[in-house]
């Protein structure tokens, strides 16, 4: 039985070593750690300096109106592991869905968690909440409504970081006609930073990733206009897309199940969102890198961007023309010009093409602002 009067482990090398966890195998964490960030593999040894010496963050994780998609895909993590997380990275000390302890005990968990760490632990949420002048009974916890227990949580946080797109927009809960007047984590935190980690769910790598980075530098990650993580959301799904030398040659599948889908022809016309999102589900990918709904066979339904839900069909292609190339060059008013012109212009980052999308214009509305 292990001597409930040892000292807890202070730094991560502190709990690595503890835990029995290897050199070499710190180091692959590193380096995996490194190649999330967008660093290069000679990072690795910087970073494993920093981790070493690192202290353990305090992690409480806030469930609220949710469907724990985000907690399944964070328990699908696979570079870093979530073990790693947990064992060797983090002090997971409050989550509902993970946690061992229940009622009195839980709540008793956050608090000294709160109390321990004051101005140094990190506080995760996941899922929209009943807004201020909603009926606070639409999701409560412990006696509290969703609202309470956010504010008493985050007042001593150093930061938040809203995990999906529930949380970072007001996702599903939020869609027409909102009946809980569900909000996303922005609108009620203004004191504090806030780190928006989107997607429906977002890819696990990029949880985990945000999370060790943090803990590498010690500060937030530079953000997009939306506060989401330049590194994992700073090109659109269809820039980075195996199938856009398809858009631009002008093959489009035009039903699921026709010759262009079978030989991995662009889905734009099935309602492929990739010219208006923004992750990084093509490079980083899913089930430990194995596939992605693109690669699948499946449009991209945007879920990463504000409003998704909102935004039109999922199966709706977007306003931009389309048709034959010939077609396209004309209505573009570019003579010789590819028919990828329309999703280059679309793809400017920080552009007026990111946020007209979420105001809701056309793409042809767009293209005259433009």
């Amino acid at each position: 039985m292990a001597d409930s009067s040892a000292p807890v482990p202070q730094t991560l090398g502190e709990s690595l070593r503890k835990n029995g966890v290897s050199r070499r195998g710190f180091l692959k964490f590193c380096a995996a750690t490194a190649s999330m960030m967008a660093l290069p593999p000679s990072m690795a040894p910087a970073i494993a300096a920093a981790l070493e010496k690192a202290r353990r963050p305090s992690v409480i994780w806030l469930s609220f109106q949710e469907c724990t998609g985000c907690t399944e895909s964070l328990t699908r993590s696979f570079s870093p592991t979530v073990e790693n997380l947990i064992l060797d990275v983090i002090s997971l000390d409050y989550h509902h869905t993970l946690q061992a302890a229940a009622g009195d005990a839980a709540e008793h968990a956050r608090e000294q968690a709160m109390h321990d760490n004051e101005g140094e632990y990190l506080v995760v949420v996941d899922g929209s909440l009943p807004g201020p002048n909603a009926n606070p009974g639409y999701s409560t916890i412990a006696g509290f409504s969703n609202l309470q227990m956010l504010e008493e949580t985050i007042a001593g946080a150093a930061a938040i970081v809203a995990v999906g797109t529930c949380a970072a927009f007001g996702g599903l809960p939020k869609a027409d006609p909102n009946p809980s007047g569900a909000v996303a984590v922005t609108d009620i935190v203004k004191d504090k930073p806030v780190i928006n980690v989107s997607g429906c769910p977002p890819v696990p790598m990029v949880i985990t990733g945000v999370l060790a980075q943090y803990l590498t530098f010690g500060s937030l990650p530079e953000l997009d206009e939306y506060n989401r993580p330049l590194a994992f959301f700073g090109q659109s799904i269809h820039d980075r897309c195996y199938r856009r030398p398809f858009y631009d040659k002008g093959l489009f599948a035009e039903t699921f199940d026709d010759e262009g889908a079978k030989k991995g022809w662009c889905l734009y016309r099935l309602g492929c969102k990739g010219p208006m999102a923004y992750n990084a589900c093509a490079t980083m990918k899913w089930n430990g890198g194995t596939s992605w709904p693109i690669e699948a066979g499946h449009p991209c339904l945007g879920c990463s961007e504000p409003d998704f839900w909102d935004a039109g069909g999922f199966y709706k292609a977007l306003s931009v023309p389309t048709g034959d190339p010939g077609d396209v060059l004309l209505a573009a008013g570019v003579a010789g010009a590819a028919i990828g012109v329309g999703a280059g212009i679309l793809g400017r980052r920080n552009s007026a093409a990111a946020k007209a999308s979420h105001e809701k214009v056309t793409a042809d509305e767009l293209e005259q602002k433009l």
